[in-house]
């Protein structure tokens, strides 16, 4: 069956502008639930891996019926954004951040782009009914992007991509718009299980299933009470996030630097030094951290962490 012109020509149209945005990556799904999905999330629910995140837990449907957050919804969209850096971090400090917060809140700068893809499209159509997600609702992002072909769902759950690893954020449109859909491809994993290895603390329970209480970016950033002592001499010097199983992921061999602006290392964070994070006022947190991720674990939460960690020295 022959697809519409119109449909190929919106279709070609968001992925030429989401490319001239920066993306890396745009493909299609059809709107729809995810049967597949329900059981396996439904499971990880029903064996506490949320840990504290008790908004996981709310609006199942949704996150996995994307036509109950756009009515009509036909199509989503699936899009990633490359945030692998050129200069790592080598500050004074042993402390580790995570990759993805050297610079400003990626929730803002790609939404933002999000924003004026969905302009540009209306632009060139006419009025369509769309939403864009970026990390913030429920929406089941890596089974879409699975989905779509954006890449596979890594034993780590992290989704994988031949050409550029893991190291990218991914976000959605969803909209009223039919389009054409992309498929999944393969799964490349093969018998690599170094992530499984290489995590100090075991959140990886099994391939692509996480024990979230367990993991180390969980226990840094969501975990807003005291990390239990079980975990103390297993942070690795993690302060916010992790990038064990990504570091040692064999296809981030093929990661490629990003160039977005708004990603690249704060010099300030290099400058400090163990000392200057231990004693570290609220005040200086926000002048530093002000458009940062690390205003989600905020001040008390960022000590919390260094009070683990300073329990094995």
């Amino acid at each position: 069956m022959s697809i519409k012109k119109s449909i190929r020509d919106n279709t070609n149209f968001i992925k030429k502008i989401a490319l001239e945005l920066g993306f890396v990556d745009c493909k299609i799904s059809k709107a729809r639930f995810l049967k597949e999905e329900e059981k396996n999330y439904e499971n990880w629910l029903n064996n506490g891996y949320q840990g504290k995140m008790s908004y996981l837990e709310k609006n199942f449907d949704k996150r996995l019926d994307p036509r109950k957050l756009v009515p009509g919804a036909k199509s989503v969209i699936s899009l990633s954004y490359n945030y692998y850096p050129k200069k790592k971090l080598r500050s004074k400090s042993k402390f580790l951040i995570s990759k993805y917060a050297y610079g400003k809140d990626y929730h803002f700068v790609i939404k933002k782009k999000l924003y004026v893809l969905l302009e540009r499209l209306k632009e060139k159509i006419g009025q369509i009914n769309g939403r864009v997600f970026v990390d913030s609702a429920p929406v089941h992002e890596r089974a879409w992007a699975k989905q779509s072909g954006i890449g596979w769902v890594g034993k780590n759950s992290l989704i994988l991509n031949k050409k550029y690893g893991s190291f990218f954020f991914l976000a959605e449109m969803i909209i009223d718009l039919e389009l054409v859909h992309d498929y999944p491809i393969q799964n490349y994993c093969g018998t690599c299980t170094k992530c499984i290895d290489n995590c100090p603390t075991n959140a990886i329970v099994k391939a692509q299933v996480i024990n979230a209480s367990k993991c180390i970016s969980y226990l840094t950033i969501e975990l807003k009470d005291e990390i239990p002592n079980e975990f103390n001499n297993k942070l690795n010097d993690w302060i916010f996030g992790c990038d064990i199983c990504q570091d040692v992921c064999p296809w981030n061999k093929f990661s490629i630097f990003h160039d977005e602006k708004d990603f690249v290392l704060n010099n300030e964070i290099e400058k400090l030094s163990d000392k200057d994070w231990i004693e570290m006022t609220e005040e200086t947190f926000k002048k530093i951290f002000d458009k940062s991720p690390l205003k989600r674990a905020n001040y008390k939460g960022i000590n919390k962490n260094l009070r683990a960690l300073l329990k094995n020295n």
